[in-house]
């Protein structure tokens, strides 16, 4: 069950949460809430491959009862340069030393600094001066835009840019925040303090290349990463795998439906 903010009504302060229907930023929309703010959910269609992941975050949202939830169209598969929005193979079964190797051919070219922009903006529309984002620079060191240091220039840019950041400047107001609680933890860390917000990960999707019918394959990066995580907590991954490779030893074996 989903754990209800310690604020309601007007006492609540308005945040967005960058949801994506994937298990980090599921996580991120649970400490949101419970840490008191009013949820805005902001999606996007970008092209990628995976859109299957809007049907998880409609999911999401509904299940936490968000006040609003926007899904915005940006194509960019007018840049391409990713294997989630180009005609570019999704990595799979690779080692945990490649995964860690590099940056993957999965970065979208400038997605989160996008995707925190149009946050931004819908921020500034709502009264909002927090957004949360679920980038984790542990798992995904290959990723330039889920660092430290991406989170804290675009906090700055934000407070330079915009009206918010002018008034708070001023003393007429607070500052814009850009929240990533999940910079540091570990993916067994982060599954267990979603356990403990009441976060059902079977909503979830990891997948960035799925199956016809929208199984999870269970071979790419995101996949092992998440199905260690589930391991290291002693649970089983309740999402349904359409790949056998799955259930390959040393991973626990998934959910059937």
């Amino acid at each position: 069950m989903a754990v209800a903010s310690r604020m309601t009504g007007s006492d609540a302060p308005p945040a967005i949460v960058l949801l994506s229907g994937g298990l980090d930023s599921t996580t991120v929309l649970a400490v949101a809430a419970r840490d008191g703010y009013e949820v805005m959910a902001l999606s996007f269609r970008y092209g990628q491959r995976h859109a299957v992941e809007l049907a998880a975050a409609e999911r999401v949202a509904r299940q936490w009862n968000v006040r609003r939830h926007e899904v915005v169209d940006i194509d960019l598969r007018a840049f391409g340069g990713s294997a989630l929005t180009a005609d570019i193979a999704v990595p799979k079964d690779r080692s945990a030393r490649d995964i860690g190797g590099g940056i993957p051919i999965t970065y979208v070219p400038a997605r989160n600094t996008i995707f925190l922009a149009l946050a931004l903006g819908f921020a500034e529309t709502v009264n909002a001066r927090d957004i949360f984002i679920g980038v984790n620079a542990l798992d995904y060191s290959g990723y330039p835009d889920c660092r430290p240091a991406f989170i804290e220039a675009f906090e700055h840019l934000a407070n330079v840019g915009t009206r918010a950041g002018v008034e708070a400047a001023d003393g007429r107001g607070r500052p814009m925040r850009i929240h990533a609680p999940l910079l540091h933890p570990a993916k067994a860390e982060i599954i267990a303090l979603g356990t403990s917000l009441g976060v059902d990960y079977s909503m979830t999707t990891s997948c960035y290349d799925p199956g016809p019918g929208g199984d999870a394959g269970g071979r790419g990066d995101s996949w092992q990463r998440r199905l260690r995580g589930f391991a290291a907590n002693g649970v089983r991954d309740p999402i349904r795998y359409a790949d056998p490779a799955a259930e390959a030893p040393g991973r626990p074996t998934p959910a059937r439906a």
